[in-house]
């Protein structure tokens, strides 16, 4: 899952970054209201956590514009603690959450995990498909003869992404979109070298490839 962070204070937003990249997150960062807006509607972010008070733009004229344009990212708005009215404002505008300033970063990712499994029709914690069980927490997943494998941050990204579209055609394209950040190198055809660990650790008949399209997962939730 790839996200974007909206934030113009540095320090806050780095702190932001690496959290939800440990986390098991890819995530872009832009500190101004124009490139977050632009990036927004080009990039096919899972979620987008935004401050509302950005320079050039505010993170609500963001909003109410992506929302006017019918671009339904999944959004979290980062509010001042005591400014009740911004939380109105954000929901009002189009936003899914919201989180007050400060916060403590395990809130942070428990609302962003919360809103993407609901997005994706997962209500509880944890993915369960065709024999696989990816534990998100510790980014463990459980083959279906009962071995575990500690994931790097890639395959976890990739196996999740997998698992949250079970039956569906991924192109090594969208999978790049989904699983690198902006500034990686998104050579496609290092999806292939992923693929193939996953298979050698969780069984080979794991992913079906469609030649010319892609892979699915075919699994059923369990």
């Amino acid at each position: 899952m790839r996200l974007l962070v909206v934030e113009d204070d540095a320090v806050l937003a780095a702190k932001i970054q690496a959290a939800l990249r440990k986390a098991g997150y890819a995530v872009d960062v832009v500190d101004n209201g124009v490139d977050a807006e632009f990036l927004g509607d080009e990039e096919p972010y899972d979620l987008v956590v935004l401050d509302l008070g950005l320079p050039m733009r505010s993170g609500k004229e963001v909003l109410e514009n992506w929302r006017s344009r019918g671009n339904k990212v999944l959004v979290l708005v980062l509010t001042a603690r005591d400014a009740w009215n911004e939380r109105v404002d954000g929901l009002k505008a189009g936003a899914d959450d919201y989180v007050g300033k400060p916060f403590h970063m395990e809130e942070l990712i428990a609302r962003i995990d919360v809103l993407i499994r609901r997005n994706h029709g997962k209500a509880a914690p944890g993915l369960h498909l065709a024999g696989i069980s990816l534990d998100e927490e510790r980014q463990i997943a459980t083959a279906a003869d009962g071995s575990q494998h500690q994931l790097t941050r890639t395959e976890f990204r990739l196996l999740r992404y997998f698992m949250m579209h079970p039956g569906v055609i991924l192109s090594k394209s969208r999978l790049t979109e989904h699983v690198y950040e902006g500034d990686s190198d998104k050579d496609s055809n290092v999806i292939e070298v992923y693929v193939k660990r996953l298979r050698n650790k969780l069984g080979q008949k794991l992913f079906e490839t469609r030649r010319g399209q892609g892979y699915i997962f075919p699994g059923k939730e369990a």
